[in-house]
């Protein structure tokens, strides 16, 4: 008889990891998970090895709410080397084409810039984590295949020149998801005539939560020394990524028919989109969605909150 598995402890919560450069995003969440000895977490949006920056962590309950996370808006500063191109897009791959960088001005760059604030279209690069019919496409890459992709609508809301210096253009950008940075950085490339690459990478926001927030894998590696007590402090708890949406207030009594799976009526909510719920003692339930005939129905409920 096969021996069940060992179960690790029920956590609750968002850790916010600045992770390292050389490290995938899974790999930082299964050295996370090991740490905390949680059975249950998962991150909320892919970083390439190569990139550094915030990885929200969601463990236990916080995980119903990490597809919210996925979906916000991200803000990354990058480091452009123009004059080369390369076949990732980034600086790990060969490099397909140099040309001179020329004496661009910070006013041609800053022009530049502009014109790729808003929505643009963006086609997925070969090596990324996007699936074509189950396989992802840097699988198909490493085989030395290249298919068509269907280009993908983005949203810039800033893009800033943080430094130029010779051949290395430092840019802040602001986005939607689904936005690839190295795409954004070979076509800004083009766009300056000189063709480019994305050298370096760092996001610094993702959804209400800023990289000042987040703790390094070294810092969590000391206090993890001290016990499962010292980590834990360091959770945030699963409303904190919902901070900027609406909040809706429900009475013992509505939160009780809600928590039963029932629309209810709740006086002054929003007209529409998606509210995050609490009982009028505080206590957080979960997602919720604003009904046509405004009524408030449950989408997500938090377990603990039952």
């Amino acid at each position: 008889m096969a021996r069940r598995r060992a179960k690790g402890r029920d956590v609750d919560g968002i850790l916010l990891l600045d992770k390292p450069t050389g490290m995938s995003s899974n790999a930082a969440l299964q050295t996370v998970k090991r740490l905390f000895n949680a059975n249950k977490a998962g991150h909320t949006g892919n970083l390439d090895p190569l990139a550094t920056g915030l990885l929200p962590i969601c463990f236990g309950e916080a995980t119903k709410i990490s597809s919210y996370l996925l979906d916000s808006d991200k803000r990354y500063i990058g480091t452009c080397k123009l004059g080369v191109r390369t076949r990732t897009a980034d600086s790990e791959g060969e490099v397909l084409e140099t040309r001179p960088v020329g004496n661009l001005t910070e006013q041609q760059v800053k022009q530049v810039l502009q014109g790729f604030i808003g929505q643009i279209e963006q086609i997925p690069p070969m090596h990324s984590a996007v699936k074509i019919n189950g396989t992802p496409l840097y699988k198909l890459a490493r085989e030395g295949k290249e298919i068509e992709r269907k280009s993908r609508r983005v949203s810039i809301y800033q893009l800033e020149m943080l430094r130029l210096e010779g051949d290395e253009l430092d840019i802040d950008v602001h986005c939607s998801k689904g936005t690839y940075v190295r795409t954004l950085a070979e076509e800004i490339g083009e766009a300056l005539g000189c063709g480019a690459h994305l050298n370096a990478l760092r996001r610094t926001a993702s959804g209400p939560f800023e990289l000042e927030q987040a703790v390094t894998m070294a810092e969590l590696a000391h206090l993890a020394e001290d016990g499962y007590e010292a980590l834990d402090s360091l959770l945030l708890p699963p409303e904190e990524a919902l901070s900027d949406w609406p909040m809706v207030s429900l009475s013992q009594n509505s939160a009780y028919y809600l928590q039963q799976g029932q629309a209810v009526q709740v006086p002054k909510a929003p007209s529409s989109g998606w509210v995050r719920l609490r009982r009028d003692d505080g206590q957080f339930l979960g997602i919720g969605q604003i009904l046509e005939d405004g009524r408030v129905a449950p989408k997500r409920l938090i377990k603990a909150a039952q």
